[in-house]
């Protein structure tokens, strides 16, 4: 598991975060439903070559999860560019995965942030994007967050599990459920759902064109949640240097093909 053990206040919430390594710095961002925790096998590996930062999203892990607070991708983007700041990094490498792809993209665009490399995994970018189910959460989020334990364990597991392509253990399972459980967790999960908007990616969708920095995109053969499709179509607005389809891997390939982004870092 990955240590978060500093905190950094911002808007007058704590954010956690971690490092560890040596070397030039690089960022790691996490999607959603997940924390930092997704790169806690890729993390060490990587830490070997740079200096590794790492931290929850606001709403996520071991983040503030304040009820009625935004969690929206409206303000992640500002907490990198805080973040940044912080860590008195001015152009890091940044790795970054789902909707941690749509905070470095509205950071990069939208704050100015710049980026020596960026490397995106299945990212959130292009609409459409969110299922039926995440749908049906903004329209009933107050319904959701009261459902029983064992109704939320359920279809919590189950969405979980739809991000993967291969079986997650139920040690897996239980690291990405930890934060969404009990009287803060439970409400938690609901909110950030119902709080997710595509508007916030066609804001920056015109601005796309090519980038200042390299950038390489991994995508995972088998994505249920965004198809390998919307990737090609990225890879060409972004006129990114590689495209890259990975079998054997759905949307989480932290869990199902952690080793194909491992070799495209260390590349």
């Amino acid at each position: 598991m990955l240590e978060l053990n500093h905190r950094f206040l911002f808007a007058e919430r704590e954010v956690a975060w971690g490092v560890s390594g040596q070397g030039d710095p690089l960022v790691l961002i996490h999607g959603t439903p997940f924390s930092s925790q997704v790169w806690r096998n890729i993390a060490p590996l990587l830490a070997q070559k740079w200096t590794v930062y790492y931290f929850d999203l606001l709403g996520y892990g071991q983040s503030d999860k304040t009820a009625g607070a935004d969690v929206s991708l409206g303000i992640q983007n500002r907490l990198l560019n805080s973040l940044l700041a912080h860590w008195n990094l001015e152009k890091p490498e940044v790795l970054c995965h789902d909707f941690g792809g749509a905070t470095a993209l509205r950071a990069y665009y939208l704050n100015g942030l710049r980026y020596r490399r960026l490397t995106l995994v299945d990212p959130v970018a292009l609409a459409p994007w969110g299922s039926p189910f995440v749908q049906h959460v903004r329209t009933h989020e107050v319904a959701f967050a009261g459902l029983p334990d064992y109704a939320h364990e359920a279809l919590l597991t189950a969405y979980l599990q739809g991000a993967a392509h291969n079986r997650l253990s139920e040690e897996t399972l239980q690291i990405y459920k930890t934060p969404w459980q009990g009287d803060i967790g439970r409400p938690a999960f609901y909110r950030q759902i119902s709080q997710m908007d595509t508007g916030y990616t066609d804001e920056i969708e015109p601005l796309y064109g090519k980038m200042s920095c390299p950038v390489r995109i991994l995508w995972g053969e088998e994505d249920q949640w965004i198809p390998v499709k919307q990737g090609q179509k990225l890879a060409k607005v972004l006129e990114a240097e590689k495209f890259q389809i990975v079998p054997g891997s759905g949307h989480l390939m932290q869990e199902d093909r952690p080793e194909a982004i491992v070799a495209a870092m260390l590349a």
